[in-house]
C-alpha cells in the first residue's frame, strides 16, 4: 500500500535550517515507496464516502435506480482512485507492486459482478493506508520534534536598541540576549552576564555549567539563572545542534541493504500471488477463489515495515545518545560479533595526570617538565594536556616550539631556542638515535614519556589515566551479548594488560601503532568477523575507517568523528551498548516481519486456492497482517517526551 509523497506532513521544516541541505542526495526507488502520511480531510471524506456507499449497497438502495449495484461500482472507482493511480504509475515504471495486484483483483471482482465485495476491499485498503501512513509519519516527525527544541524568536541588540526578531533573521556577530528559562538560539561566546546553562542536550553533562564572559554556549541549551549576552558565531545548520540534526536526517534518508532485500521480496510475493491465482483458475475455474488468492497475499508489511524499523531504530538511538550515520551501519551493527576498543579516551576518562617525574642524574625536575611541555604545547593528545597541566601547576613558562612534527603512536620532534627536542616512548627515542643507557622506566601501570633535549636524555614522566566509571559494566554487557571484546592500545603491554584485567576483556594488545591497529582489524575481517571499532583520537581514525562500523566518542577529535559511522554523545560507553541492543532488536523485528509475511501469505494463498477464503475474508487477512507487521516495526519508534541527551559537537 502506498501513500504518495504529496500527502506527507513532514515537509514543513524551518526554511532557514534546510535551505540547501537536501541537494546532492540520491535515492534509489525500485519497489521502494514513501509511506509518510498526515491525516487530511480528503482521506476522511474518501473513507466516509466509501463507508456510506457500503451501507447503501448492503441495504440494496441501488435496486431502485439500476439493474446492478451501480452504487458499489461508482464508489469503488471513486474511492479506489489512489490505488488505481499508483497501479498505473507502477505499470509505467515496470514495477510489480501490491497496488497493481490489488487493482487486478478489484477489476476481476467487478467483472464477475462482486461489486459489494470490491467496495468493501477498497474500504479495508483505505483505512489500512491511513493507519499505516500515520504510523510511519510518527517516525518521520522525529526531526520536527528536534527542531522544536530551537526557539523561533530571539532578542538581539543592534545599534544600542534591543528588538525581537525571528530566529532565521539572526546574523553572525549579532548580540543575542538570553533570559532565564529560555533556550539559547545560536552557538556563540558570552560577552556579558553570568548564568548557569543546562547543556545536557549538547554535551551530556548532568549538571548545569556556569557561563561567564568568554564562555562558549550552544544552540538548544537552556539558560537557567541570569541574563547573558551572546555574540553569534553559528546559526541554523552551522550550529552544533544543527549538525546533529543534519546527520540524523542524512541517516534517515539512507537505504540499508536489507531494505533492498525487502523491496525485492515484496515484488516476488506479488509475482507469487499472481502466479498462484493463474494456476488456481486453470485448475478450479473458480473466479472467487482466484480473486481471493490475489487479495490475500500482502507484502507491504515488509515493504513499509522494514524502513519503518530502521527509521525507528535510528531515532531511538539518537534519543538514547548515539548518532548512526546511515541505515547500512545500523544493519551491520546488528550483525557485529567483535568489538575492538581503544584505551585512552575510550575506556578511560581521557584526562590523565602526571603522577611522577623521573629526571636523569643532575637534571632539575623543572627542566624535564618544561622541555616536555614545549613539545606538547601544540598537541591535542590527552598525555600532552596532562603535561601542560603539570607545567601550569609548577608555574613554568612554556615557549612555543619553532618546529613541530607529531608521529601518531610514537612521539613528537620539535625545536626551541635552536635546540632539538624529542618526546615520546622508548622505541621512538631509540629510532631518533638517542642514547638511553641504563635509565630505568617508571611504574608498570602508567604511561612513560621520555624527554630528550639537544641530543641528551633529560628524564621521563609517568602519566596515569582513570577508567570510565561505566567501562566495566559496558564491557560486561557486551560479553553477555555474546560479543568478543578486544583492547587495542598504543600504550605499553604492561599497562594494557592491567587495564584489560580490570575490564575483563577477552583479548589485549599493547604497544600498537595506528598501522598495527589497522592490521589487527584486517586480520579479524579476513576471519569473516563483523567488527566494530570504538575510538576517539587521530591515531584511531585509520582503524575506525577499516572496521565494518567505526564508533567515535563524542569528545574525540574531529578526525575521529568524521571517520566514524556512529558517534556517541556524552562519552558514555553504555550508550554504545544500548545502540547495539537497538540494532539487534531492529534486526530481529525485520526478520520476524519477513518470516511472518511468508507464513501468512503461504497459508493464506493455500486456503484461498482451495476455496476456504472468500474475497472479503482474504482482504481482512491481507490488511490485518500487514498492519500487524507494521505495528511490530513501530515498537522501535522512540516514545515522545522521553528523549535523553541527543547532541554533541560533530563537525561532519
Amino acid at each position: 500500500m502506498t501513500i504518495t509523497a504529496e500527502q506527507t506532513g513532514t515537509q514543513d521544516h524551518e526554511d532557514h535550517f534546510h535551505d540547501d541541505h537536501h541537494n546532492g542526495h540520491d535515492h534509489e526507488h525500485g519497489h521502494h515507496h514513501d509511506h509518510d502520511h498526515s491525516l487530511q480531510w480528503v482521506d476522511l471524506v474518501r473513507i466516509g464516502f466509501v463507508a456510506v456507499a457500503c451501507l447503501a449497497s448492503w441495504f440494496g438502495l441501488w435496486k431502485y435506480i439500476a439493474a446492478f449495484d451501480v452504487i458499489a461500482l461508482a464508489a469503488t472507482i471513486i474511492g479506489g482512485y489512489p490505488i488505481f493511480k499508483e497501479a498505473v504509475s507502477n505499470i509505467v515504471a515496470r514495477r510489480m507492486t501490491m497496488e497493481l495486484s490489488m487493482t487486478i483483483a478489484l477489476v476481476a471482482a467487478c467483472a464477475i459482478g462482486e461489486f459489494f465485495t470490491a467496495l468493501v476491499i477498497v474500504l479495508f485498503v483505505l483505512i489500512a493506508e491511513v493507519l499505516e501512513g500515520l504510523t510511519v509519519g510518527r517516525g518521520r516527525r522525529a526531526i520536527k520534534d528536534l527542531l522544536d527544541l530551537l526557539p523561533h524568536n530571539a532578542v538581539v541588540r543592534r545599534g544600542g536598541d534591543t528588538e525581537e526578531i525571528g530566529a532565521a533573521e539572526i546574523q553572525i556577530d549579532d548580540i543575542v540576549l538570553v533570559k532565564p528559562g529560555s533556550r539559547v538560539p545560536v552557538d556563540g561566546i558570552v560577552v556579558a552576564g553570568n548564568s548557569f546553562v543546562d547543556q545536557a542536550t549538547i554535551t551530556g553533562e548532568s549538571l548545569p555549567v556556569e557561563k561567564i564572559a568568554g564562555s562558549s554556549v550552544y544552540a538548544g541549551t537552556i539558560n537557567q539563572s541570569g541574563v547573558i549576552e551572546v555574540r553569534t558565531e553559528g546559526i541554523g545548520k552551522d550550529t552544533a545542534f544543527g549538525k546533529i540534526i543534519e546527520a540524523v536526517e542524512r541517516a534517515e534518508k539512507s537505504r540499508a541493504p536489507i531494505q533492498k532485500t525487502a523491496d525485492r521480496l515484496a515484488g516476488y510475493l506479488v509475482y507469487f500471488a499472481i502466479g498462484c491465482a493463474i494456476l488456481t483458475f486453470i485448475i478450479t475455474r473458480d473466479a472467487r477463489s482466484t480473486i481471493s488468492v490475489i487479495i490475500v497475499a500482502g507484502a507491504c508489511g515488509i515493504a513499509a515495515g522494514t524502513p519503518l524499523a530502521i527509521l525507528g531504530a535510528i531515532g531511538r538511538a539518537a534519543r538514547q545518545g548515539a548518532i548512526i550515520k546511515g541505515g547500512l551501519y545500523l544493519e551491520v551493527l546488528g550483525t557485529v560479533d567483535v568489538v575492538v576498543l581503544d584505551k585512552t579516551g575510550t575506556l578511560t576518562l581521557g584526562n590523565p595526570t602526571v603522577t611522577d617525574v623521573r629526571p636523569r642524574n643532575g637534571v632539575p625536575v623543572q627542566r624535564v617538565v618544561e622541555t616536555a611541555a614545549i613539545a606538547e604545547r601544540p598537541s591535542e593528545h590527552p598525555l600532552g594536556k596532562a603535561i601542560l597541566q603539570k607545567a601550569a601547576s609548577m608555574s613554568l613558562t612554556v615557549a612555543e616550539p619553532e618546529q613541530f612534527h607529531y608521529l601518531p603512536g610514537k612521539g613528537i620532534t620539535c625545536a626551541a631556542g635552536g635546540e632539538r627536542i624529542v618526546v615520546g616512548n622508548r622505541a621512538f627515542l631509540e629510532e631518533q638515535h638517542l642514547e638511553l643507557g641504563t635509565f630505568e622506566s617508571g611504574s608498570n601501570h602508567s604511561s612513560e614519556v621520555l624527554v630528550a633535549r639537544n641530543n641528551r636524555l633529560l628524564g621521563s614522566l609517568n602519566i596515569e589515566d582513570t577508567l570510565r566509571p561505566e567501562a566495566v559494566e559496558a564491557v560486561t554487557a557486551m560479553r553477555n551479548m555474546g560479543l568478543r571484546t578486544i583492547l587495542l592500545t598504543g600504550d605499553v603491554a604492561t599497562i594494557a594488560n592491567d587495564v584489560g584485567e580490570q575490564l575483563g576483556v577477552d583479548e589485549v594488545y599493547g604497544d600498537l601503532l595506528p598501522d598495527d591497529k589497522v592490521a589487527k582489524i584486517k586480520a579479524l575481517l579476513s576471519e569473516g568477523k563483523k567488527v566494530a571499532m570504538v575510538g576517539d583520537g587521530i591515531n584511531d581514525a585509520p582503524a575506525l575507517t577499516q572496521a565494518n562500523v567505526g564508533v567515535a566518542m563524542g569528545s574525540g577529535t574531529d578526525v575521529a568523528r568524521e571517520s566514524a559511522d556512529v558517534v556517541l554523545l556524552g562519552d558514555d560507553l553504555l550508550k554504545f551498548v544500548e545502540t547495539l541492543r537497538v540494532a539487534h532488536r531492529c534486526r530481529r523485528i525485520i526478520w520476524q516481519n519477513f518470516a511472518g509475511t511468508l507464513i501468512v501469505d503461504g497459508i493464506g494463498v493455500g486456503m484461498a486456492a482451495f476455496g476456504m477464503l472468500n474475497p472479503l475474508l482474504a482482504a481482512f487477512i491481507h490488511v490485518s497482517s500487514e498492519l500487524a507487521f507494521i505495528m511490530n516495526s513501530a515498537r522501535l519508534l522512540p516514545a515522545k517526551g522521553r528523549s535523553k541527551s541527543i547532541h554533541t559537537r560533530i563537525d561532519k
